[in-house]
């Protein structure tokens, strides 16, 4: 039981603190790669410290709890004890209904969800061909449309689709960033990153920190499309692209992608921050690794000892 509760209040501490302590960071800002992978990081950090939970309730009652210590040559009393668990097989099978259902809803979730997104993008992707044509200098499908837009559609045909409108209201070097921007996006497969946060906000809804991220990597993704997209030329043009790409109302919601935090965008660009010393990347990947391991370790842990107590000679 005391496994089960450390384990569910670091999902709660996680799901709520995290939420507001990774909202504030502005290091993110700087390495939003590294922001996104410890925004996703700690979402399904926090499912798998709920699974765990209801596993640890089922050690103590069920065959788990032996079998684990004959397997491991531990002392059979002590590994059991460590995982006790009051209410005997009652609370065992609550554990067991909480892992499951959990595991269940993520599967289902994730099927469901990637199935849908595959659709959707088959389906845009084969639109945008039909009503456009391919323009190879561009490396984009063409869409004949007064308003400016560019974007992409990832999946099994990525595709970068461009409007007349955006051909001439940017000049050739303003178009080129933003090419290079949405290639950056299909590059780095940020759809899937996308896919990965939007899944666990549909698993666990009602936790902040779930809730957040799908937002906050949607934002970051396109600050580290920004930085491949700059990585060879100047800033300035991709700036200016955006300012006309943002000011302009999209025909539809697809469409105002590149809008997202566009002033924040924008002010990036032309006033990049100090990137982030070689240390604290470190030390910043450690705490995203920290986060990974962390529920396996809490869970883990009594086993440890138990297995060092077992096999220290009876005093």
């Amino acid at each position: 039981m005391t496994v089960a509760a450390v384990l569910l209040g670091y999902a709660a501490c996680a799901g709520t603190l995290g939420s507001r302590m990774l909202g504030r960071a502005r290091w993110t800002t700087g390495a939003p790669l590294l922001g996104i992978v410890t925004y996703l990081v700690a979402v399904w950090s926090v499912v798998a410290s709920l699974g765990l939970a209801g596993l640890t309730l089922a050690v103590h009652a069920t065959a788990l709890g032996g079998g684990l210590s004959q397997l491991i040559g531990a002392c059979v009393l002590r590994l059991r004890a460590a995982y006790a668990t009051p209410g005997g097989a009652t609370v065992a099978g609550l554990g067991l209904t909480l892992a499951g259902a959990l595991l269940a809803r993520t599967a289902i979730t994730a099927a469901a969800h990637l199935r849908a997104v595959r659709r959707h993008a088959i389906e845009h992707a084969q639109t945008a061909r039909l009503v456009g044509h391919r323009a190879p200098a561009l490396g984009a499908v063409l869409i004949d449309h007064a308003h400016p837009a560019a974007y992409c559609v990832g999946g099994p045909h990525p595709t970068v689709i461009v409007t007349t409108g955006a051909v001439r209201a940017l000049d050739a070097g303003q178009l080129e960033a933003v090419l290079a921007h949405e290639r950056a996006h299909l590059a780095g497969h940020h759809h899937r990153l996308l896919a990965l946060a939007r899944i666990g906000h549909r698993v666990l809804p009602f936790i902040p920190l779930m809730r957040d991220t799908a937002t906050q990597v949607a934002r970051l993704v396109e600050m580290h499309a920004d930085d491949a997209a700059i990585a060879d030329r100047d800033a300035r043009p991709l700036a200016t692209a955006l300012v006309v790409l943002a000011t302009s109302a999209g025909p539809a919601p697809g469409l105002a992608a590149a809008a997202i935090d566009a002033v924040q965008r924008i002010q990036r660009l032309l006033g990049p921050a100090e990137p982030l010393s070689r240390a604290r990347r470190r030390l910043l990947r450690a705490g995203a690794v920290a986060l990974a391991l962390a529920p396996v370790l809490l869970a883990l842990a009594p086993a440890v000892v138990a297995l060092a107590l077992g096999r220290a000679p009876a005093t």
